[in-house]
């Protein structure tokens, strides 16, 4: 196998598309559904035009009053009201009602996008709204890390690579802090929860070994829409998780709710599924060897070892989400182009595909 460059590959590059993991490593796996789209947003202040004849009206807000002249009735389509008003299709700016708009404050909006505290039927809220449930935060238990999200707490366009420890003592303690502030990012309330990374360790805090499915809690486990990854560990414990809802099975999804095949929806798939576990395909620390977690998830040198990896998202016979294959190294770096299998002549934790990403689970959802 040729030497492959350590370089760091951008994600707004055309030609990042999911590629191989290895030869057989190249079929588009099946996607999940995406996010509800943005409706549209009528600024602040507009008026609805009228149908009858001669008349101008604008539609009621809480408390506020019809006002039409020479029988003209308020238009379905297209107004907004500044406080509490109601629009069929147009937007509305505060605490108003949205049919296929978008309520930037405190609004509820039927398919979607709730930017602040709303609340999205099949849109995807930004900031503590609910979207495909009637409380999310409730509900919200896993996620895949994104690369944005990695690279912005490292610090550093190459993530953490193997360390991840994040201050911390231990790598366990470091990449549970990383789950916490990632979820806190993406749904304000959420670090209130017990978060714990899907991760296994030879020698845990305590001097004993530590398994990623005895981390975790019993389940059920939700996404950040609020649609079912697990709701038991036995389900976990399979190829892919058994009872997953159908539209992020083979394609888990990142802390905001997007399957992470493709989490910028604006540009191509990329090739980014290996997903650090140390673990076998039980979620056991894997006992065939020594080296399959980075010294514990706590260096980054590039001679230490080979880290197991699972898919996040599923390719050909590169199914697994847990336990799929060994990363080329722990150093910090990752390939999102998808240049070939994972490469011990490239020793970091994303060279086969990936950036070093991890799962994350919270004990109650």
């Amino acid at each position: 196998m040729s030497e492959r460059r350590w370089s760091l590959v951008l994600l707004t590059a055309p030609a990042l598309i999911a590629a191989a993991c290895a030869s057989s490593d190249s079929d588009d796996p099946t996607t999940g559904g995406g996010a509800g789209g943005q409706g549209v947003q009528v600024p602040m202040g507009g008026s609805a035009p009228t149908s009858g004849a001669g008349g101008t009206a604008t539609l009621p807000g809480a408390g506020g009053s019809m006002n039409a002249s020479n029988g003209g009735t308020p238009a379905a389509s297209g107004g907004s009201n500044t406080n509490g008003g109601a629009s069929a299709n147009g937007g509305t700016n505060n605490g108003g009602v949205s049919a296929g708009g978008m309520s930037p404050t405190g609004g509820a909006s039927a398919g979607g996008m709730s930017p602040t505290g709303g609340t999205s039927a099949g849109g995807m809220p930004q900031t503590g709204g609910a979207g495909g449930g009637p409380n999310t935060l409730d509900k919200f238990s896993f996620f895949v890390t994104s690369v944005k999200a990695m690279r912005a707490l490292a610090k550093s366009e190459l993530g953490f690579g193997g360390d991840l420890r994040y201050g911390e003592a231990d790598g366990l303690s470091g990449a549970d802090k990383i789950c916490s502030e990632i979820a806190e990012r993406s749904m304000p309330g959420s670090a209130a929860k017990q978060w714990r990374a899907f991760l296994s360790v030879y020698v845990g805090p305590g001097g004993m070994p530590v398994n990623a499915i005895d981390r975790i809690g019993a389940g059920p486990w939700y996404d950040r829409l609020g649609r079912v990854v697990a709701m038991t560990k036995a389900e976990l414990q399979n190829t892919r998780p058994s009872n997953a809802d159908a539209a992020i099975k083979e394609d888990l999804p990142n802390e905001d709710g997007i399957p992470n095949h493709r989490p910028d929806p604006a540009q191509p798939e990329i090739d980014n599924h290996h997903t650090l576990t140390g673990s076998d395909a039980m979620g056991l620390i894997l006992n065939t060897r020594q080296d399959a977690t980075c010294k514990d998830w706590t260096s980054k040198e590039t001679t230490i070892g080979r880290p197991r990896i699972g898919f996040s998202w599923s390719v050909s016979n590169r199914i697994h989400w847990i336990s799929g294959q060994d990363e080329g190294g722990c150093g910090a770096g990752f390939d999102l182009d998808g240049g070939g299998g994972s490469d011990p002549n490239n020793p970091v934790v994303g060279s086969g595909g990936g950036y070093g990403g991890i799962y994350c689970f919270a004990l109650t959802p």
